[in-house]
């Protein structure tokens, strides 16, 4: 069945060469709108070829005319305009590098900000699947591959393309034999760049695909640190990321092997060829069929003819490298977004705050459903408590009333409105979720509480903080509400860091507060203090606690148990002790109460 592999072989080949070309043409597609500072750029070029063909005739011209007729003037004329074409040359090779790399920074500046909106605007089941590791190298190498390709490359390429087309004319035009017998090279030299070539494509793939491997994994292991050295795992981890290091490390050597070994074998067709110009030539010049002069010329175009093909296959090398950046890039880009509103979305008006989930169903994919008919209801004002094993469904409930996910079967109404008929920014104003790992932003305390207020006052953020008792901590702060923190909440205890995260969700002034296990990483003193603030917060407002604490639950107006994505009991805390259930099971079991005769 070896066939069969050949054939699968090819057929994964064409598609990556398809892939390529699609990259390329939608990279080209992102530069249209800078057409006319690239025509700009072209014009320049041209300038620049031209200058590099008429160099060369000029230094013929010295040697035949003016140093063979010992005419020192026009030696001089001769000389002052081959510097004049120098000059030129120079001055349009900068004009043409500042155009082509402004239009190349505009263009990664647009492709950076499309990324970040699209980051924004993708459904969260993306992120489940994907680390954020390889999504900040997608970021920032890969889009970094780009941006060495467009502020150097590109420029080279075009110069050198164009370039080698005016030597080209300008040999040919001096000696129709001479050119024809240097161009013997071309077919070695196209069948050496596609050989180099095609291997250069396969290795710069596997460089970005370990790159991101790379990347992933510091990320992981830098913020699961605490974890890695409390379970003594450090030793297994530096392992691990040895070996995807060394996994990018041998892509990138046999990348390397593969570029530097390019350049010798034009220099020795470049050899080849000069070798071909003076036996040629100088068989030429003994029958009085070539001045000196020409020789000189042609021997000075062959090495820029080799010249332009060398700097070609270099930035054919950024290219692969970008194209498979590009690849990754697109590969977020063409990404499903979060489902739109529909069209005849409203704005859903101010709540009171009545939810009701109707026979909702939910599967994260098809093979694998989480919710099996799931119907509750809770009123205004009321706080409803979702208890039951991990993975039982809890917070998938919780997900789907702000929209997070959207049902595959069965209703979800907030305020008897159906939250797929409503827009979704309209539906989550009015509502506030406290996790239990709480995210602090990079800058001020002050500015962390106000994230869902950026406008709130510092009078609303102190009352606020006050309300959870996170003022005090605060205010002893050296800088207080003004203190600096890094990323994750920086010296900031547990504790403290989740009365940040009530303060924040006390001054979006929600209608609806979800709480995901907000209290199980904190203190059992911290906890009294949250549960006192809580007790004024959700005063007024219908919540939904998810908790294990079932001592945090104890006053809910509705305990909801829930086990394999199916409710198995409601009702109060009381009511479900004495019915002896599976939440008298759990209450025993945290408590070590006796079970009942």
């Amino acid at each position: 069945m070896r066939w069969v592999g050949g054939i699968e072989t090819m057929a994964q080949a064409k598609q990556r060469a398809q892939n390529k070309g699609a990259v390329a043409r939608r990279l080209a597609a992102e530069l249209a709108p800078h057409t006319g500072v690239l025509l700009q750029a072209l014009f320049f070029i041209l300038i620049s070829a031209a200058t590099q063909a008429l160099a060369p005739w000029l230094v013929s011209r010295a040697i035949d005319r003016d140093i063979g007729a010992h005419d020192g003037i026009g030696l001089l004329r001769t000389m002052s305009i081959l510097l004049g074409v120098y000059v030129i040359g120079a001055l349009s090779q900068r004009a043409q590098t500042r155009r082509i790399g402004a239009t190349g920074q505009h263009l990664l500046a647009v492709i950076r900000g499309k990324l970040f909106d699209q980051l924004q605007a993708l459904p969260l089941a993306f992120f489940d699947k994907r680390p954020v590791g390889d999504l900040m190298s997608r970021l920032l190498s890969d889009v970094d591959t780009l941006n060495q390709l467009l502020s150097q490359g590109l420029t080279q390429l075009l110069g050198s393309l164009l370039g080698l087309v005016g030597i080209l004319v300008a040999m040919l035009l001096l000696n129709v034999r001479l050119a024809l017998v240097c161009f013997t090279i071309i077919p070695a030299m196209l069948l050496t760049t596609a050989f180099f070539a095609a291997r250069a494509r396969a290795a710069f793939r596997k460089t970005r695909q370990t790159v991101g491997d790379v990347t992933a994994d510091l990320q992981e292991e830098i913020v699961g640190v605490r974890q890695a050295q409390a379970f003594n795992r450090t030793n297994v981890n530096i392992e691990r990321f040895r070996t995807r290091n060394a996994a990018n490390r041998d892509a990138n050597v046999a990348a390397v092997g593969i570029t530097s070994a390019f350049p010798p074998a034009i220099d020795v067709l470049s050899t080849l060829s000069t070798a071909l110009v003076i036996g040629y030539g100088g068989y030429l010049v003994f029958h009085d069929r070539l001045s000196i002069g020409l020789l000189a010329a042609f021997l000075i175009y062959v090495q820029q003819f080799f010249r332009p093909v060398q700097l070609a296959a270099s930035v054919y090398t950024l290219a692969q490298s970008a194209l498979a950046g590009s690849e990754r890039i697109y590969g977020i880009l063409d990404e499903p977004r979060e489902t739109a509103d529909p069209p005849d979305a409203v704005a859903l008006p101010k709540i009171t705050g009545r939810i009701a989930l109707e026979n909702v169903s939910f599967a994260y994919d098809a093979a694998h459903p989480v919710l099996h008919d799931v119907s509750f209801e809770i009123a205004p004002g009321q706080t409803v408590a979702l208890v039951g094993k991990t993975g039982a469904g809890k917070t998938t409930i919780a997900s789907l009333i702000p929209r997070f996910y959207d049902v595959t079967g069965g209703v979800v109404r907030v305020d008897g409105h159906d939250v797929k008929q409503v827009t979704r920014a309209s539906l989550r104003a009015q509502m506030a979720m406290v996790l239990q790992e709480p995210f602090l932003f990079t800058g001020t305390l002050a500015e962390n509480i106000a994230y869902g207020r950026p406008a709130a006052t510092r009078a609303e953020i102190e009352t606020a903080a006050r309300a959870v008792d996170a003022h005090a901590f605060i205010a002893a702060l050296p800088t207080g509400y003004d203190t600096l923190l890094g990323e994750g909440g920086g010296t900031l205890s547990q504790g403290q860091r989740q009365l940040i995260a009530f303060a924040r969700a006390v001054l979006a002034d929600p209608h609806i507060l979800i709480l995901d296990e907000a209290t199980a990483n904190i203190d059992t003193r911290t906890e009294a203090i949250i549960q006192k603030a809580l007790a004024k917060l959700l005063a007024g407002r219908t919540s939904i606690v998810i908790a294990h604490r079932l001592s945090t639950i104890r006053h809910a107006d509705l305990i909801l148990v829930i086990d394999a994505g199916r409710i198995l009991e409601r009702g109060t805390h009381d009511a479900l002790l004495a019915a002896n259930g599976p939440y008298a099971d759990l209450h025993r079991r945290q408590f070590r109460d006796p079970r009942p005769a």
